[in-house]
């Protein structure tokens, strides 16, 4: 997930001219937000309580977590607290597609500062409510608390459904590479909000709310994927994670990556190579995976490279001279 390192950014302390958190207190927040949350058949006991409690029709619970820091992940310059919300849930719900299974549940913590502005925190829990909706995932409970910075951690619950789950280890020699979803366009829209511009829109928003391919996942374990991962740090660099865990090299074709007129259009704006946002961008939460060679691969996936022996990912046979994707403790930005 990219990070910003901004030394003093917008915070939302300063959205709104509504109650901060301070002078709204925490239970009335809290129950306010709760409102927002559905239930579901797979939610035996909800809010409310100490714990929740979900049912798990097939014994295995396929779990992650991940956690959004002002001017590390989001400025809220840029993004609304419902984008926020949507980013902070897609971040987990496409890793839950990513091991092929479907999402069941949420759990939300937030670090609020006293100055941060209610109206915010209840957009942020309906941009959560809502991406989870999309799913049939329900956000079953959470915490709150007082912090210097403002910070949400979503965990992600998920069934499998009886199949097994795809990691990043399985990809065999032989296999093809394929794709379900957008590259780049997240990538692209940063550059765009860093250089000062909210257009194109379509590249803007994406950056704001990614559109992962959540029911991608389970079509491809049902079909066969040996390997999958979702493209949170970059396309290279997620699919060289695949290609150290199985031990194998895997070939990018480049011919075979789309760039979409909108992208087209602002690198040459911007004086950049769109190439680069496609396979070094992140936060799009693509899908990415390999399937053996005679699997007919499910609508909606590209083949895009193979997988041969070897070690490390390439590009049309060579190592990309470009960045591969984000490290989180390289402030050059990867």
């Amino acid at each position: 997930m990219r990070h910003y390192w901004t030394d003093k950014p917008p915070s939302a302390r300063r959205v709104g001219v509504g109650e901060t958190a301070a002078e709204y207190g925490e239970f009335r927040l809290i129950e306010r937000i709760s409102r927002l949350f559905a239930g579901t058949d797979r939610v035996l006991l909800g809010q409310g309580d100490d714990a929740a409690v979900l049912a798990v029709p097939d014994g295995r619970v396929v779990a992650c977590t991940d956690m959004l820091v002002e001017g590390n992940h989001f400025r809220t310059d840029w993004s609304s607290g419902a984008d926020v919300g949507h980013k902070a849930a897609a971040a987990n719900l496409a890793d839950v597609a990513a091991m092929g299974a479907r999402a069941t549940g949420l759990m939300v913590a937030l670090s609020l500062t006293p100055e941060t502005d209610v109206e915010w925190v209840v957009e942020l829990a309906e941009g959560i409510a809502s991406e989870s909706d999309s799913t049939g995932a329900a956000v079953i409970g959470g915490d709150t608390t007082r912090g210097s910075q403002l910070t949400v951690a979503v965990t992600a619950l998920g069934d499998l459904e009886g199949r097994d789950p795809v990691t990043r280890r399985g990809a065999r020699v032989g296999d093809v590479l394929a794709y379900a979803g957008r590259l780049g366009w997240s990538s692209a829209g940063l550059a765009v909000l860093h250089r000062g511009f909210r257009s194109p829109g379509a590249l803007v928003g994406a950056y704001r709310r990614p559109q992962p391919p959540y029911a991608a996942g389970p079509v491809a374990a049902a079909m066969g994927a040996t390997a999958m991962i979702d493209v949170s740090d970059g396309l290279l660099s997620d699919v060289g994670h695949l290609a150290e865990s199985s031990n194998v090299s895997i070939d990018i074709d480049a011919s075979a990556l789309t760039i979409s007129d909108a992208m087209a259009r602002a690198a040459e704006a911007l004086g950049a190579d769109p190439l680069q946002w496609v396979l070094a961008g992140g936060e799009d939460h693509a899908l990415v995976a390999t399937f053996p060679a005679d699997v007919i691969l499910p609508a909606d996936w590209t083949p895009i490279g193979n997988v041969a022996e070897g070690r490390g990912v390439t590009v049309d046979g060579h190592r990309w001279q470009g960045g591969s994707g984000w490290d989180h403790f390289d402030r050059s930005g990867g």
